[in-house]
This record gives C-alpha cells, sequence and structure tokens, in this order.
C-alpha cells in the first residue's frame, strides 16, 4: 500500500480539505478533490462601471482569473484514477478538472447524495460568479492569457508563495487552470455514485467502501476501505457532536488496521477569534490544553471515553458564536445599519438564520427586518435542506416527528426596507490574513465595520489521543506537521507513520495473515480425514476468487476422477508393518542385523531389498528414503510403503 498526500489545503479547514492519492490491491483512489480559490485574491473583482475607482487596486490583475487545484493537477500526472472518494461538498468542486480530461472517463466517483448535491449547486454558483469576468474581460481563451506574461505576474506569484511550500514554489503555476463549465460539471455528476451513511458497496471486487457520518456538515463522512488484506479509516475533519448534523459515527471505525488522519482544522486560526467576542469567553487554547490534560492515562474506561469524547462542548461553543453575532446584528440594527454575512458552511448560515429569526422575533423588529439570501441558488438550496430529515441530528429528527414541520426555520424576503440583513454568496478563502481595507473599498465611503469569527471544523487536539485508544488501530497516517500535537509514547499499542506534502510513503501490510472463505458448495464436497486431536484434513479442487474484498474458494468446474488422482500422504511411517507390506507385493527384504523394532522411533532402520531388484530403505521418525537404480523396483517399493501410510 503506498500513499501519497496530494493537498493539505490552504486553511487546514472546511473550505480547503487535504487531498491523498492511495494506491492499494493495484487500485489508483483518490480521497477529495477540492479547488483552491485562495489565487483570487491576486484579481481585482469586476468594476461597477466605468467611472467606478480602483484605488488600491491597480496592482491587481485585470482578467479572467485561473484557479488553483494541484490535487487534480497531481492526480492527472500520476495518470489514471480508478475510483474518487468524497468526504464533503468542498471536496468535490474540483473534480470537474480531472474528470474533463480524457484518461478519465471511467473513472468512478463515491459521494453521499447530500455532498453531491450541495458541491454541485456550489460548482454552478460559482461558474456563474465566473461569467461576470468573462463578460467583463472577454472569453477565456485556448492560450496563456496575456497578463501571465506581464507584470502582474508578480502580484500572483507573491500571493502563491504565500500558500505553497519551498518545494512547491517552481510548480505554482502549473497548478493554475481555467475554470470548468456547466457541460464539465454535468459530465462529472454523471460519474457519481451515491451512497447511505453505513451502507457498504463493493469496488471492482476487491475493495469495499462504507461512508460514516462526520458530524461536521450535513452529509459529510468518513471513510472505511476494506480490502482482504487491511482496513484504512480515512479521516477526514470531523465534530463529535453536531447541532444539525448526525453526530460522528466513530463507533463503525472501530478496528480498523489503519487510520489515516486528514483533520488539519488544528492548523487554523480560530481560536484567536476568541478576543473579538469579548472577555468573558474562555480561551479556547486552555480549554484544549485542560481536555488534553484531563485525559491522561489515568485508567479512564471506555464508557467514560465516551463521555468525554461526546460532551455538548462543541455544540455549546457553536451557539456562543452564533448568538454572539445575533447581537452584533442587533446592535447594527439599532444604530441604523444594515448587516452583510459571507455564506460559509451551509449547517452554520442554516443555525445563523435560525437564531437570528427568534432574536429578531424576541426584539420585536421581526416585521421590520427584511433578510436576503443573495445567490444563484439560493432557492435550490433552501429548498433542499428543508428535505433531509434522515440526515439530521437526532434532536432535530425528534422536533421534526412532533411539529410536522420544518426543521430549519428559513426567512424569506419581507419587503424593502432601509435596515436588512444579507447573506451574499462569494468567494470563500482562508480567514486570516485578508486585507479588509481593499475588499471594501468599492463599498466606500459607507462607516463598515468588520467582524471575523471563525467555527470549530474539527477534532480538537485534546480528544485525538483518547479517540485513537477507542478506535484502536494498529498504525496511524498522521501529519508531519501536526506530529507535536500528538506525539507517540511508548504506552500507546500503536505506531505512527508521517506524511507530508507531494511525498509518497509505503504503509507496511498490518496482517501477516488473511482468511479466505469458501461456497457451500465447496464445504460441502470434502471429505476430512482426520490427523490429530485438534486438526482434520481433506483433499481440495477450487478457484481462489476475490468478492466484495474477500477470498473464496468456489467450486472448479471439473475435478480429477478419484482412481485416478495421485494420493497425497502423511505421517509416519510403523517400522513394523513394513516386512508384511512389502511381501504382499512380492518383495524380498532383510533388516540390518542391529534393527530393533522395540527402540524409539527417532532411531533410523536399514533395509535392504534383493528381489525383484536391489534397493535401500532408511526410516527415521521425520522422513522414508528410498535408494534404487531401477526405476520399476522404487515404484514396487513405494506403492507398498504408501499403503500403510494415512492419505487424501
Amino acid at each position: 500500500m503506498k500513499l501519497t498526500c496530494l493537498d493539505t489545503g490552504v486553511d487546514g479547514g472546511y473550505y480547503t480539505p487535504a487531498s491523498h492519492l492511495l494506491e492499494v490491491e493495484g487500485l489508483r483512489i483518490l480521497l477529495d478533490c477540492p479547488i483552491d480559490l485562495s489565487a483570487l485574491t491576486a484579481f481585482s473583482a469586476v468594476p461597477l462601471g466605468a467611472s467606478s475607482s480602483s484605488g488600491d487596486a491597480e496592482d491587481l490583475i485585470r482578467g479572467v482569473p485561473y484557479y488553483r487545484s494541484p490535487t487534480a493537477v497531481a492526480a492527472a500526472k500520476a495518470g489514471h484514477i480508478d475510483a474518487v472518494l468524497v468526504s464533503s461538498a468542498t471536496g468535490l468542486l474540483g473534480l470537474p478538472f480531472l474528470t474533463r480530461l480524457p484518461g478519465f472517463a471511467n473513472t468512478k466517483v463515491y459521494v453521499t447524495e447530500v455532498a453531491a448535491r450541495m458541491g454541485s449547486l456550489m460548482m454552478r454558483e460559482l461558474v456563474e460568479m465566473h461569467r461576470e469576468f468573462v463578460r467583463c474581460y472577454g472569453p477565456d481563451r485556448d492560450q496563456s492569457p496575456v497578463w501571465m506574461e506581464g507584470e502582474k505576474l508578480k502580484k500572483l506569484m507573491s500571493v502563491l508563495q504565500k500558500i505553497t511550500t519551498e518545494d512547491e514554489e517552481n510548480n505554482n503555476l502549473a497548478a493554475l487552470v481555467s475554470l470548468y463549465s456547466l457541460d464539465n460539471i454535468e459530465e462529472c455528476m454523471q460519474k457519481t455514485q451515491y451512497v447511505k451513511y453505513g451502507e457498504e458497496v463493493c469496488f471492482n471486487g476487491m475493495l469495499m467502501l462504507k461512508a460514516s457520518s462526520s458530524g461536521l456538515e450535513l452529509g459529510n463522512c468518513v471513510w472505511t476501505i476494506k480490502g482482504p488484506r487491511a482496513s484504512m479509516t480515512y479521516l477526514p475533519s470531523s465534530i463529535f457532536v453536531s447541532a444539525h448534523a448526525l453526530d460522528f459515527d466513530y463507533s463503525s471505525l472501530k478496528g480498523n488496521d489503519v487510520i489515516l488522519f486528514s483533520d488539519f482544522s488544528s492548523l487554523n486560526g480560530m481560536y484567536d477569534d476568541n478576543k473579538k467576542m469579548g472577555e468573558h469567553i474562555v480561551d479556547e487554547t486552555d480549554i484544549l490544553l485542560a481536555s488534553n490534560s484531563v485525559f491522561r492515562d489515568d485508567g479512564m474506561d471506555e464508557d467514560e471515553t465516551i463521555k468525554f469524547l461526546c460532551s455538548n462542548d462543541d455544540i455549546a461553543e457553536e451557539i456562543e458564536r452564533i448568538s454572539f453575532i445575533c447581537s452584533c446584528i442587533i446592535d447594527a440594527i439599532n444604530s441604523g445599519g444594515s448587516v452583510l454575512i459571507p455564506i460559509g458552511r451551509i449547517g452554520i448560515i442554516l443555525l445563523l438564520l435560525e437564531h437570528m429569526s427568534e432574536t429578531l422575533h424576541s426584539s420585536n423588529m421581526k416585521s421590520q427586518v427584511p433578510i436576503f439570501m443573495i445567490s444563484e441558488t439560493a432557492e435550490e438550496i433552501i429548498t433542499f435542506t428543508n428535505a433531509l430529515p434522515e440526515w439530521l441530528c437526532k434532536s432535530r429528527q425528534e422536533k421534526l416527528g412532533r411539529n410536522l414541520a420544518l426543521y430549519f426555520v428559513h426567512i424569506g424576503v419581507l419587503g424593502m426596507a432601509q435596515l436588512s440583513i444579507c447573506f451574499i454568496d462569494g468567494v470563500q478563502t482562508n480567514d486570516q490574513g485578508v486585507d479588509a481595507e481593499l475588499t471594501l473599498k468599492p463599498f466606500m465611503p459607507l462607516a463598515i465595520q468588520v467582524l471575523g469569527c471563525s467555527f470549530l471544523s474539527g477534532i480538537k487536539v485534546g480528544k485525538i489521543d483518547p479517540l485513537l485508544g477507542l478506535l484502536k488501530p494498529k498504525l496511524i497516517l498522521f501529519p508531519e506537521g501536526q506530529k507535536s500535537l500528538c506525539p507517540a509514547t511508548d504506552k500507546q499499542p500503536w505506531s505512527f507513520l508521517y506524511y507530508s506534502k507531494g511525498k509518497t510513503i509505503e504503509v507496511p501490510n498490518m496482517r501477516e495473515e488473511f482468511e479466505v472463505r469458501m461456497t457451500t458448495e465447496v464445504a460441502f464436497g470434502l471429505q476430512p480425514r482426520q490427523l490429530d486431536k485438534t486438526t482434520a484434513v481433506a483433499r481440495l479442487k477450487a478457484k481462489l476468487l476475490l468478492s466484495n474484498g474477500q477470498y473464496v474458494l468456489a467450486a472448479a468446474k471439473s475435478e480429477l476422477d478419484r482412481s485416478e488422482r495421485h494420493l497425497l500422504h502423511w505421517g509416519t511411517v510403523d517400522a513394523s508393518c513394513i516386512p508384511s507390506a512389502l511381501q504382499e507385493k512380492g518383495i524380498v527384504c532383510s533388516f540390518s542385523a542391529d534393527a530393533d523394532y522395540s527402540a524409539p522411533s527417532d532411531r533410523e532402520r536399514v533395509i535392504s531389498i534383493t528381489s525383484p531388484g536391489e534397493a535401500l530403505v532408511k526410516v527415521t521418525s521425520e522422513r522414508t528414503t528410498i535408494y534404487c537404480d531401477d526405476e520399476e523396483t522404487a515404484e514396487r517399493v513405494y506403492d507398498a510403503l504408501r499403503s500403510i501410510c494415512n492419505g487424501i
């Protein structure tokens, strides 16, 4: 088995998940294929009119942008891909770059229906936004655009150097590609096969694939890959307890040999946002350190571990941040202003809509403040998310069953007013390091205050070790950059193998032996002979097949005639029975003078044969050897000895 980390993502979280290429049982499996939109920060926004002032934006590129997809480029360079496992809607956004190439016509894509539908809507939205650039600057060209040969290229290279490693700097431009089309999206989606949580699907007879809820978002999943010689968990960003999606189904991952830990969320800057939320918020770093220190090797049993992992602290922090945003919204409205909210994680936006509606209602402001969702696919998103009861967390499913009403409170347009709340669908890049002044320049001279608030998008550091202790893997493939977050110790029953971006590592075999099953027809056709008290043996002719990730012995089309087949023998020859067996075959023999049948069995006995030809037989506890120059005589001696051995 081989693993290559193709990309670790830019923000280490939801918008640009990591991606990997797995080679197992002769198959190439791509794990997620996101798109990196960070290069768009080098391009100027579409001007509102001829008189629009660009100011500091003069050094930005004015042209149709290119997009980064290092995963698609690396996968295309590697050659064909047999299958793609998608863990989230964002892990699907770069796939049309790959599937539009001729060599990937037969690639199969496995994804949950929710992630596929949401990913399709997001890709369509991106294409529609891209069309604004095309309408302004002209259509894409087959050859390289002019700006890739001019001074503006320096600006782009400066942006790319901030988001790539030193090893990649010479290949920054190679990962830039022109955006796909609606036809490419349709072609990509035709290759998808929807899977449900807990459903096992067989790929190519060799691998069994199963998706389980990751808890992070509606339709997001963790993948289990089982083959005849190993089982692996692909663990992307996950949350144990969610306020909207089904909780993390970690129990389905127990006992898998290998865990590919691909949650890079601990590398993002979420915890810095606590300072912006007021001093009453506990510092997140302290929470992590406290959690980690609580679960040292103190004899905590499995039930206590589960209670620790599945505490409601994740939900509490989400709701606390949403409440903070709602309070800021009320303050802005009371000051006579409006609020613009970029659309990010769909689950968070739905929760925010719900809590905001309740806040406005309790403040007697609901009828005064319209809420707009500015997006080409807004109506489809709202409709689709209200038809997914089986993908919701248990508490919302119970609420739906009691009330028979929409499980998310969505707000429609109530009319035009001076005060409004707008959800704007736009490009999502890394939350950190955004030039807010440049971003807001087109809206000047309005007074605008920027509020940043990140949400938990993965497993907390303090819960990694307890989770691994619960799952009990043999080997963990862990990011080199996060090595300090989960150091290896002598007390851990598992071992670590560290990976880094762009490097291929060999994953050792975890099983020295593997099971082989037999069909009912083969099993009933066996005629076993008892070898000893605990073992029986039988002769078998069958075909070795690989089915549903397991080796299977199936009946052969034809069997040898039992009268013609060559018997297989085992056991020690009883020296006391040899004379009579030889005499029955007309063989004249004599034993050496010192032969003693009552002597220990490990002593060598020698038998001399004089007729019908000369031969010598040596018998020990381990083997019986016939020495003879005449082939016919040797065969008669062999037949005589065979008659006193067990055989099948």
